[in-house]
């Protein structure tokens, strides 16, 4: 990590101190829905949070949006990615907790589910309608990177004014983490360096604005990571390419460790009060 980088992630993580109040012992409690747009983004972005809470005796229940299957189908056979997936899914579902019968597959095509909004804000609904939930988990609005966390946002957020009932949401960061401070971007030149000045100035507004509520997971460190080698898919590779990107390839492994850092974040609302 170079020196500016440091700088900034320390800046950052001093702000993150200052404004983010925990969650306490009674909303780790409360009955939560989270929608993954990927098998191990529920992980990733709160898996911690999933293990705090059922040990809290919380009823948790998971839904994957998307099959994930094309996140290597240049490698392997989308079907058989799909079916990788899905196994890799249910075997970190366990871990975090819950039963077999607390994770569903809503099955659409990896990369897709933009196209499907109508549909999946039908489904969602439907779901709302069944959980109630007191909570419900979803990527932040500001994954534009990647199109169908942002989709998930937007078909939940759409689901839940149909829903129309109170319930407290939890947006997490996925890719929000892939920019300065937190992982390196090339810095050749001082326009390099003025844009790495300005990102890190971003993130740190940002988790001022949006980030302020936390949950310490310092002491389920090791447990998130052993659930989310469970991901072999995402996490080794199955097949002896250099193509075969794994999540520890991400900007040499600085993305990775985003996820490993003892609070996971989030930006908090109530909707229908």
């Amino acid at each position: 990590m170079n020196h500016l980088r440091f700088q900034s992630c320390l800046f950052c993580r001093g702000i993150m101190n200052r404004v983010m109040s925990e969650l306490d012992e009674k909303d780790l409690e409360r009955t939560a829905t989270v929608f993954s747009p990927h098998p191990d983004d529920e992980t990733l972005g709160c898996g911690g949070t999933i293990i705090k809470k059922k040990r809290a005796g919380a009823e948790v229940k998971i839904f994957f949006m998307t099959d994930g299957q094309k996140s290597h189908s240049h490698l392997i056979s989308k079907n058989k990615l799909k079916c990788i997936r899905v196994s890799e899914a249910l075997a970190a579902s366990r871990m975090l907790g819950l039963e077999e019968n607390d994770v569903a597959f809503l099955e659409y095509e990896d990369g897709e589910l933009s196209r499907n909004q109508d549909s999946a804000i039908r489904k969602v609904v439907e779901i709302l309608l069944l959980q109630q939930p007191d909570e419900v988990f979803i990527p932040c609005k500001r994954e534009t990177r990647n199109s169908d966390h942002l989709a998930t946002n937007r078909i939940v957020a759409s689901a839940l004014q149909i829903y129309k009932r109170k319930a407290t949401v939890y947006e997490y960061p996925i890719w929000f983490w892939y920019h300065q401070p937190w992982v390196s971007v090339p810095m050749d030149t001082p326009k390099d360096i003025l844009s790495a000045l300005k990102q890190s100035i971003v993130s740190g507004l940002s988790l001022l604005k949006d980030f302020r509520c936390s949950v310490y997971v310092g002491d389920v460190l090791q447990l998130k990571r052993a659930i989310l080698a469970q991901y072999e898919s995402q996490m080794t590779r199955l097949v002896p390419d250099s193509r075969w990107q794994t999540l520890g390839d991400i900007s040499n492994g600085e993305f990775l460790e985003c996820f490993f850092q003892e609070h996971e974040i989030f930006h908090q609302y109530i909707l229908h009060r």
